[in-house]
């Protein structure tokens, strides 16, 4: 087995999952303002049972992208070795993560995703049906608590398996995407676990980044909804990192940035991927100025030549700005 984790240098500025967000277009754009590694989207080990179309797209990439992980939730272990055969087969990304995080209703209702973690029995078949069916090194994505099944007893529970790597959400599954991050249990899970440990949660600019990293002890850090409008926070928490100066993003290169985000999208999904376009465009407009008449604009685009005239607006409406400053 190659363990891609042990290869990388500290700490690791990762693009963590986000279901319908982290694209094989966007997880490129990552790629490209300096983050380490990218995962998929949320993947159902279910479908890869049944080798649902949908599902395959989601999980596709390039080489460009690597170090790249496929992340699986489900609740079946027979699914679970069933898509860890194939994506190691077929796929062939650079590792396997699967998903005790997820709080959303949809995941959590069918025993996936945080709800898992309330079974720990049922949690450790499953990471030993994706072990014993791949060769690629297995992480884990968690939050610190669930229903009252903290995080620190259910690491104690797997740790003698051999997962490489994981995530942690400093949230409990009541909190989901807001309120304070628990730093102490991702300190103390840094000391028992052997593996990578990655902070997550929060981190919405390089400073609260960096300093989520220095208060947990982690190896690195995990962003998700940060980089939502602002890949370059990758390249931004590189120079914090340093002790650097942070390098705005020039609103050309946001501009630009947006237009060919835009290309790889509609290339590889048509007219989905102009869909799905409209609120990654409002996120890159929240740089522009006055920029919610341009928002309005944004989710209706239909085509990438809407898309080129909507950007060349906001480059009149900076330029406008500035003039009169």
């Amino acid at each position: 087995m190659h363990n891609f984790w042990t290869s990388l240098r500290k700490p690791v500025f990762a693009l963590a999952p986000l279901s319908g967000i982290t694209d094989s277009a966007f997880r490129r754009i990552c790629k490209g303002c300096g983050a380490d590694v990218v995962y998929s989207e949320l993947a159902s080990s279910t479908a890869f049972a049944y080798q649902a179309q949908s599902t395959l797209e989601i999980v596709r990439f390039e080489d460009s992208e690597r170090p790249y992980v496929v992340q699986l939730f489900g609740n079946n272990p027979e699914h679970f070795a069933i898509a860890a055969r194939f994506v190691t087969t077929e796929i062939r990304p650079d590792g396997i993560d699967i998903n005790f995080g997820c709080p959303m209703a949809k995941v959590f209702k069918r025993g996936a995703g945080a709800a898992l973690m309330t079974n720990p029995p049922l949690a450790r078949e499953v990471i030993l049906s994706v072990i014993e069916n791949t060769h690629l090194p297995v992480s884990i994505k968690t939050r610190t608590n669930v229903q009252g099944f903290d995080l620190l007893s259910f690491l104690d529970y797997v740790g003698d398996l051999d997962i490489k790597a994981v995530m942690i959400h400093g949230r409990t599954y009541a909190q989901r995407f807001s309120g304070p991050n628990d730093i102490e249990t991702t300190r103390e899970a840094r000391a028992r676990f052997k593996g990578i440990v990655l902070a997550n949660g929060g981190a919405a600019s390089s400073a609260t980044a960096v300093e989520l990293i220095e208060k947990t002890g982690a190896d690195g850090v995990g962003i998700a909804r940060g980089a939502l409008g602002n890949p370059w926070i990758f390249r931004q928490l590189q120079e914090t990192w340093n002790g650097g100066s942070i390098a705005k993003p020039e609103r050309a290169d946001v501009l630009r940035t947006a237009l060919e985000h835009a290309r790889l999208s509609i290339d590889l999904k048509g007219r989905r991927g102009i869909i799905e376009m409209r609120k990654h465009l409002c996120w890159y407009l929240q740089q522009i100025p006055g920029a919610k008449k341009l928002k309005q604009a944004a989710v209706k685009i239909e085509s990438l030549d809407d898309v080129a005239a909507l950007l060349g607006r906001a480059a009149e409406q900076e330029k406008q700005v500035g003039s009169s400053k």
